[in-house]
């Protein structure tokens, strides 16, 4: 009898049930043609993960849990969805129902995430206990479902009451003996996030005595990535791992550690007990484009529009927009203004010449002096930053229209520096459907673009571009650091508080001047009105602003002394 596994790591799109469910069914055909005996989706794999506040509608619950129980597939799957309360529960279940074979339901999911991105708590209903898949192709099968596995390795924030792994074992010095555990995840991915999720296998592994497979999904889903990376780990420390960014089906041997196969683009890595995944250099590259690319998929978006200025992170956006639609579906607009130097309309034409996407120029000095001369008694003696604002609300102008007659989305190309500065024009540069480099400090972006000029073999942004005194061109010889600190001083004091936590005298502490960290920290809080209003960003980081960020608008506490 055949001991072969295989782990469905895919793509769902929220909401789209059937799709979902003919996703995993052709997938588990694969499986089934390669001579697995059954098949784990993902986490929530029939709604797609995360629902959200579908989750609060009955029959979309309800739908799902029907969908899962009637897949007709080659082989067995543990199918992950939504699954109706039952008579003694108010909320529905994080579940797992057992398609193909003897349909029923196996299991739910015991800890509910709280932190970071999760609200799980809000939806779903904990179980008390893991599952088991008895006699599931002649194999006996313990059944978690993501977080349930964190726990065990004090990977996870919260502090449950109960840990399933913990559980398992206990079965298992009770005389239940398994032949593997599997999990059904969703982990949401950011840079580096990988080797905790390896960790958290090979914990579960060891302590279990028995194979431990995670299968992750992948893809974008609104601001998440997930980047697969399904695990098999063993309990000698042996790990294999799945490719990321790729939709696929790993199949594993129990009776063999390095007898896996995967149906997709990459290959599996194999890590012997210790050895750390040396995520690709270009991972959070394949982030960003995934998240644009998935995101313009899955809402029947084919075509964007962005202003180009010359400037660096124009630049980088138009290379991700390239990638992710194709260069033929991306127009970049340049709108010189008298304070544009001729380096930075030269460097955006060259940007889209390289890129071959199309391009348009619509100088806005005219627009400007026009619209001077109409404000020009509301404007007198006020504050110059209204004067300077409206150049980027004529450029958000354009762009709208451009996008509006076209059937295209625009982009927003600011990064989480500028964001995290309140350094960017509402209504005006923070004007489009997706923030692409939203979650991107300034320097990262440098390093991006440096990165998709070797991968595209030429100088896509220019190397003007990439070595000129960043400037948002409003004012005459402006520069940015007129009025900030220089980028990698503020990027490493946002990060020091955003994603570590730390205070201002935490900060300090580390050799940040005390009157900057003041400086930066302030302008975070003060510019938290322009951040609820931001469009969606890929989360890449520990900490992302949406989501993970959830700051009040109208409050007096003084963290920033």
């Amino acid at each position: 009898m055949s001991s072969k596994i295989a782990l469905l790591q895919a793509n769902p799109v929220v909401g789209d049930i059937a799709g979902n469910a003919n996703l995993i069914a052709k997938l588990a055909k694969q499986a089934a043609k390669e001579g697995a005996s059954f098949a784990v989706t993902t986490e929530l794999a029939i709604s797609g993960y995360p629902p959200r506040d579908l989750l609060l509608q009955t029959d979309f619950v309800e739908e799902c849990h029907n969908v899962a129980s009637s897949l007709n597939t080659e082989i067995p799957v543990l199918v992950g969805t939504p699954v109706p309360p039952t008579s003694s529960r108010s909320l529905p279940g994080n579940g797992v129902v057992r398609a193909g074979d003897s349909v029923r339901e196996v299991t739910r999911k015991q800890l509910l995430p709280t932190y970071d991105v999760f609200d799980e708590a809000r939806y779903f209903e904990a179980d008390e206990r893991p599952g088991i898949a008895r006699t599931i192709a002649g194999l006996d099968i313990g059944v978690t479902i993501c977080e349930d596995a964190w726990q065990h390795c004090g990977a996870t924030p919260n502090d449950y009451d109960s840990d399933p792994i913990a559980q398992i074992v206990e079965w298992g010095r009770q005389g239940v003996v398994l032949d593997a555990t599997v999990n059904l995840s969703a982990s949401p991915y950011h840079a580096n996030k990988s080797e905790t999720r390896i960790a958290v296998a090979r914990s579960a592994a060891a302590s279990l005595n028995h194979p431990f497979l995670l299968a992750n999904q992948v893809g974008g889903n609104d601001d998440l990535l997930f980047d697969g990376r399904s695990i098999i780990a063993w309990p000698d420390g042996t790990a294999v791992v799945a490719p990321a960014w790729s939709q696929g089906v790993m199949i594993t041997d129990l009776s063999n550690p390095n007898g896996c196969l995967w149906l997709g683009d990459g290959n599996v890595t194999i890590l012997s007990p210790g050895e750390e995944l040396n995520e690709d250099e270009d991972d959070l590259l394949n982030a960003i484009i995934t998240g644009l690319s998935d995101y313009c998929k899955k809402s029947g978006i084919s075509k964007i529009v962005l202003g180009l200025s010359g400037g660096i992170d124009s630049a980088l956006a138009a290379c991700i927009a390239s990638a992710a639609v194709g260069p033929e579906n991306v127009t970049g607009i340049s709108m010189p203004s008298r304070h544009s130097s001729q380096h930075s309309i030269d460097d955006a034409k060259a940007t889209a010449d390289a890129l071959g996407i199309n391009f348009s120029m619509q100088p806005i000095s005219d627009l400007h002096t026009a619209t001077d001369s109409a404000l020009s008694d509301v404007l007198k003696g006020g504050h110059p930053v209204a004067g300077e604002n409206l150049q980027a609300r004529l450029r958000g102008l354009i762009v709208m229209a451009h996008a509006n007659a076209n059937g295209a989305m625009a982009i927003a190309t600011g990064n989480k520096s500028e964001l995290g500065q309140g350094y960017c024009t509402l209504y005006g540069d923070m004007a489009g459907g997706y923030a692409p480099l939203g979650d991107l400090y300034k320097m990262e972006v440098y390093s991006l673009a440096r990165q998709f000029n070797q991968r595209l073999g030429k100088e896509a942004v220019t190397e003007s571009t990439l070595t000129k005194p960043p400037s948002a061109e409003l004012a005459p010889d402006q520069k940015d650091e007129d009025s900030l600190p220089p980028y990698p001083v503020l990027d490493e004091i946002l990060r020091l508080h955003i994603e570590d936590g730390l205070d201002a005298t935490q900060i300090t502490a580390k050799g940040h001047e005390a009157v900057t960290v003041k400086e930066v920290l302030t302008r975070l809080a003060k510019n938290e009105h322009k951040r609820w209003q931001m469009p969606p960003a890929p989360r890449v980081s520990k900490r992302a602003f949406g989501q993970g960020w959830r700051q009040p608008l109208a409050a007096k506490h003084d963290w920033r002394q």
